[in-house]
């Protein structure tokens, strides 16, 4: 690969590539753009971009459904020296109020948005009282990706040094921090991408990651881009509607390179075993990157033995590590070598002291994979609590350095200078061990419960509980809590839940007794919720739902709880009079166990997760075929309204 100096210098030498990004939005709403088309859009943008006054150094927030139009604005920016700041469209409410926080902490924003979005903006800032963001919907806010003026913008120079975008951490809503991304930052992370990834003229990929991730856009886009390989981008919410068609995909366009966390595997695992696809050609796909979450090794093995019919290799499984501050990568695994993992006692996971190995029938066993070694230009160390580097084997906290590591977080310096040690390694939060030569992440340090002097990692507890029947990784949070100063740390236990209190009882029981036996700790509480907040990446926020126990929010609950008697017997479900209703309603509670639904409830506002939605309306799809789409759900929203709507086109 041509080493660049800057973004800029990296999409004015690949306009002249042969090649095209493939944009995928839905079952058969596809699109291209050339590399060169690339340029010659985002060059016509920045023209409108500039007309409106907008000069180097000013931020872009760039907010939009379509993929094709948010790379478009991103390149324009890059070209005009003005930085883009990428934010995932908002689902829920505090989604929305994060993209207002973070437009409070820039210097002098515009808003690229959807017109469609905007409107929703408006009304969301009307309803929420927040005058100050009138001005940034309304004179501050673009639309139109092209330039009514028909001209071109004005290039601006870029040092290597010069900020190029800002990332915000996905995960921080209430007070989100921007991590200062450098050209220098995301040259040097391109150049170890494309050596770790062994990447040639042979390759292609596809990926379902959001551009407003980093894996989506630094791992995938700018690493391919740069390459000046082919790519193909497939809308996130068209992977989560419609989870099979990836894998068709790959198998049509012959794609070598794919990427997923643990709950897209787990989601496509679900449609593919109720409904294969009857034909695939998997034998294409060299790496499958997985990261972006802690790695769940069963997960892995399922998904692999599920896909080696249609010639997945095991050696495509690769894991990684990486985190925005990184500007993605810290660590790969060898290229075509299958990933593997490593049994530890979790009582052994002591900051500073070496963990214990063990075997698989052990009760005390946790599994780890392992993520392999440093990419090129990049370095990690793992010390104790007062930075001191420890051996190989010990358990420790995970610090970087290197040209790919951020200088800072976005207009905070307070933040900045916690970030970092007195010798300039950036702390990542993240504890870890050196096992085998190679790095295995333990879980973060902001995360571990201490009992008895003992550290415990809550996806590990998480791992035991959803061994139950009716649970499952995602239903289950654990967390640690300290209620008073003079108290002793509390195992907390959250389970996604919304059928009645009296049936919850009996699944307390259940759960303090496995973690009582597999993991040998007391659970303190058991508390139901009817959502559980993550980021947009798909990661817990264990620390929000600690924060609300600790702030009374779920003391009522606990108090409903702690009155009932157990439970006799489990609940009846009432038949109903019209059978289709029945059908309906059966697939709903073949795929929420954990919620009742009745006719008249909105699906939208039950709390089920818009993964569980698909579901239901793929099963409705399969057994209704051809007469409904998920699309007719949104003006159909119950299950009374859905059965009308049927009988009617049937």
């Amino acid at each position: 690969m041509t080493t660049y100096k800057t973004l800029i210098e990296l999409l004015n030498h690949r306009q002249d590539a042969d090649k095209v990004i493939r944009f995928i939005a839905g079952t058969d709403d596809e699109s291209q753009l050339s590399f060169a088309d690339l340029r010659t859009r985002a060059l016509h943008f920045l023209g409108a971009l500039q007309d409106r006054g907008m000069q180097a150094g000013d931020e872009l927030i760039i907010l939009s459904g379509s993929n094709e139009r948010f790379l478009i604005a991103f390149w324009a920016a890059i070209l005009g020296g003005i930085l883009p700041i990428p934010i995932a469209v908002g689902i829920n409410d505090e989604q929305r109020l994060k993209i207002f926080r973070i437009a409070a902490q820039l210097k002098n924003p515009t808003l690229f948005t959807d017109e469609a979005l905007q409107e929703r903006l408006k009304t969301f800032a009307s309803v929420q009282g927040l005058s100050y963001a009138n001005s940034l919907l309304d004179r501050k806010c673009v639309t139109d990706i092209d330039n009514p003026a028909g001209h071109d913008g004005t290039v601006q120079h870029r040092e290597p040094d010069d900020l190029a975008f800002i990332q915000y951490s996905s995960g921080s809503t209430s007070d989100p921090k921007g991590v200062c991304l450098t050209h220098r930052n995301l040259t040097t992370t391109l150049e170890s991408m494309v050596s770790g990834l062994e990447l040639d003229e042979n390759d292609s990929a596809l990926s379902w990651m959001p551009l407003t991730h980093d894996m989506g856009l630094i791992g995938y886009h700018l690493t391919f881009f740069a390459s000046g390989l082919n790519h193909t981008i497939m809308d996130t919410s068209l992977f989560v509607r419609r989870p099979l068609l990836w894998l068709s995909k790959v198998s049509e366009l012959g794609a070598t390179v794919l990427c997923s966390p643990n709950f897209g595997y787990k989601h496509y695992l679900k449609m593919f075993n109720r409904k294969p696809p009857p034909d695939m050609d998997l034998s294409c796909v060299r790496l499958l990157l997985n990261g972006a979450e802690p790695i769940s090794a069963p997960l892995c093995e399922e998904f692999l033995d599920a896909m080696a019919p249609f010639g997945l290799k095991r050696s495509a499984m690769f894991p990684v590590y990486g985190l925005a501050e990184a500007t993605l990568a810290v660590s790969f695994p060898e290229v075509g070598k299958e990933f593997t993992w490593i049994l530890v006692k979790r009582h052994s996971l002591r900051i500073g002291e070496p963990y214990v190995s063990t075997h698989a029938e052990d009760n005390d066993a946790v599994g780890f994979v392992k993520l392999g070694t440093a990419i090129k230009n990049c370095e990690y160390r793992i010390v104790d609590n007062d930075d001191v580097k420890l051996a190989d084997g010990c358990v420790g906290n995970i610090q970087i350095h290197g040209e790919n590591i951020t200088k800072g977080l976005y207009q905070d310096p307070d933040a900045t200078r916690e970030l970092f040690t007195d010798d300039g390694w950036l702390r990542t939060g993240d504890c870890g061990i050196c096992a085998e030569g190679e790095l295995v992440i333990t879980g973060r340090a902001k995360d571990i419960i201490i009992v008895n002097g003992q550290n415990y990692y809550p996806h590990d507890i998480e791992e035991v509980v959803a061994k139950l029947e009716g649970l499952e990784l995602g239903k289950v949070v654990v967390t640690g809590a300290i209620p008073s100063p003079t108290e002793v740390e509390e195992i907390l236990v959250f389970i996604l839940y919304r059928k009645d209190l009296p049936s919850f009882r009996e699944l307390v029981i259940r759960i303090r007794d496995i973690v009582g036996t597999q993991a040998g700790l007391e659970v303190d509480r058991v508390i139901p919720v009817t959502r559980i907040p993550k980021t947009t990446s798909g990661k817990v926020q264990r620390a929000k739902l600690t924060l609300e126990y600790l702030d009374g929010d779920f003391d009522d609950v606990l108090q409903q709880l702690k009155q009932l008697p157990k439970p006799s017997s489990p609940p009846v479900i009432e038949a109903v009079s019209d059978p289709l209703v029945g059908d309906l309603l059966a697939i709903c509670a073949e795929f929420s166990r954990d919620r009742n639904i009745d006719p008249d409830d909105n699906l939208f506002e039950v709390g089920i997760s818009s993964l569980t939605l698909t579901e239901i309306m793929l099963a409705v799809e399969e057994k209704f075929p051809g007469m409904i789409d998920i699309n007719d759900l949104f003006e159909h929203p119950t299950i009374g309204e859905l059965s009308a709507f049927l009988s009617r086109k049937s």
